[in-house]
């Protein structure tokens, strides 16, 4: 059993990722193969974290598109209740 659990010589975990025009490799050599995968993972997770940061999309809305969808929404609420004629049925 111990045989199972450890590393094969010569293993390797390499990973090659393309982000757009970028290329990223993740290698991971250390401990079993399970442990290569969970140091692999958390290699990938950083780069796309770090890609995903560069290439985001401003958060930030202009403060008049804010505005005007605000005074939308006061004009909504100022239409009066209208309520529904029930039927009656005998």
């Amino acid at each position: 059993m111990e045989a199972q659990a450890q590393a094969a010589p010569g293993s390797l975990v390499k990973i090659s990722l393309r982000l757009g025009s970028e290329t990223h490799s993740v290698t991971s050599n250390e401990g079993i193969l399970s442990e290569q995968l969970v140091s692999a993972k958390e290699q990938s997770m950083s780069i796309f974290k770090e890609y995903i940061t560069r290439h985001n999309v401003r958060n930030d809305v202009p403060d008049e598109l804010a505005e005007s969808s605000s005074e939308d929404d006061a004009d909504i609420n100022e239409k009066p209740h209208v309520k529904s004629k029930k039927t009656k049925i005998n």
